[in-house]
């Protein structure tokens, strides 16, 4: 099974990025030009949460269902229930590198589906375009993130029980 893996850095705190990629909005934010996504279902990141989204690439739609798993202070897995691959699943890991700088490592296990399906998904979501996709949600993750206002918790308790991705 191939597997994606990229990391980058962020000028941001690890909650300013989480809240980013936790919301949902970031389909939007993450997603580059020339790709339309439209969200049917979602909402702010939780355990079990179910995603339906469609991807517009030209006049091709390709709709996905994932469900959000290991959710945790530290990032989320997606994994597609239904969609264009045989079998999908992101990580996205967030590790705070200091006061105001995150790491973000995303790590995608995917395997293409047969017949002229898979030449589709390998066009379309094959190493090389994982990795423009990839260096676009890097730009637009530190676009958000970095300059991003702060907001301070009283306590480490109440920063985790107000947090989106717990």
């Amino acid at each position: 099974m191939p597997v994606f893996a990229r990391s980058f850095e962020v000028d941001a705190p690890i909650e300013v990025v989480r809240r980013f990629h936790g919301s949902s909005d970031a389909l939007y934010e993450l997603t580059p030009p020339g790709v339309v996504a439209r969200l049917h279902e979602g909402g702010p990141m939780r355990e079990g949460l179910v995603v339906r989204f469609t991807m517009w690439f030209g006049p091709l739609p390709i709709r996905w269902e994932a469900h959000h798993e290991d959710v945790g202070p530290d990032g989320f897995t997606d994994v597609q229930v239904r969609g264009p691959h045989r079998s999908w699943r992101h990580r996205h890991r967030f590790v705070a590198l200091g006061p105001g700088r995150t790491r973000v490592e995303d790590r995608v296990e995917y395997e293409h589906p047969a017949g002229l399906k898979g030449v589709g998904t390998r066009l379309l979501f094959g190493a090389p375009a994982l990795a423009v996709l990839f260096r676009y949600r890097a730009w637009a993750t530190r676009r958000a993130c970095e300059g991003a206002p702060q907001v301070e918790a009283a306590t480490a308790e109440e920063a985790g029980a107000a947090h989106p991705l717990n």
